[in-house]
């Protein structure tokens, strides 16, 4: 079935028009559905500036509906995406305050380490959303939220979240398995998993501070030894001794 935004048996007269190169101010037609057009005069790609990109900002079938996105589009997919997954990360947990919480607090360290650490923002930040999200199961069928039932059943409840809401191959692929074994890193671990492991335990050291306050030479042991970046090793010193 076509979408009726793209479906020409549905436009008016003004599904055709002209616009501005905004490189030489030549007069570039186009129809409702084009992405772009080339500039006959200076050779420039010109942006449809009234296609309504509203519903490809979330479609999974976008790109085949309006051809290869621009850039602009792209970047604003994955801005909805990490977006509409907070949302369902929340709605998931439902009045667990507490776990929600947490996933946030993560959220916005992976933010903070990651401006210079340089991973994936759509990965990094999923991945902080739903890293515990298999802490009800767990608790469900094995009483118990310790790391290795997370492990194992946080990656299926990610997966049917992150393909209901039509994220690619790749990406769901890595965040599973960042989910997978977000307390136990391996030798060689990947930017991306370096980046949510160390915001993970940066918020778990803030609770257990607020619990108990840990002797200021013990923490500064486990902030030498136990984080993976420069970057996770000075946030925390700049958050848990303040």
């Amino acid at each position: 079935m076509q979408c009726p935004g793209q479906d020409s048996r549905y436009w008016d007269p003004e599904a055709i028009f002209e616009s501005k190169c905004p490189g030489c101010g030549n007069i570039v037609e186009f129809f409702k559905d084009d992405n772009r057009r080339t500039c006959k005069k200076c050779g420039q790609q010109v942006l449809n500036p009234k296609l309504d990109f509203g519903c490809a900002t979330y479609c999974p079938h976008a790109e085949q509906c309006l051809g290869s996105l621009p850039a602009e589009l792209l970047a604003r997919q994955k801005d909805l995406l990490k977006d509409r997954v907070a949302i369902e990360m929340k709605r998931y947990f439902g009045t667990d305050f507490r776990r929600i919480g947490h996933a946030m607090r993560v959220a916005r360290h992976v933010e903070e380490i990651n401006k210079t650490e340089q991973g994936n923002p759509a990965v990094v930040l999923i991945a902080a959303y739903l890293h515990d999200i298999g802490i009800s199961e767990a608790e469900r069928k094995f009483d118990s939220s310790s790391a290795r039932y997370q492990h194992q059943e946080g990656p299926p409840v990610a997966r049917e979240i992150l393909a209901k809401l039509g994220a690619n191959h790749d990406l769901v692929d890595e965040v599973c398995d960042i989910i997978g074994h977000h307390h136990q890193p391996k030798p060689e671990e990947t930017v991306n998993f370096k980046v949510l492991y160390d915001a993970d335990l940066i918020t778990n050291l803030e609770e257990k501070q607020k619990e108990k306050p840990i002797d200021r030479e013990q923490l500064e042991k486990i902030v030498t030894k136990s984080f993976l970046t420069d970057s996770g090793r000075a946030l925390a010193r700049k958050v848990l001794n303040n």
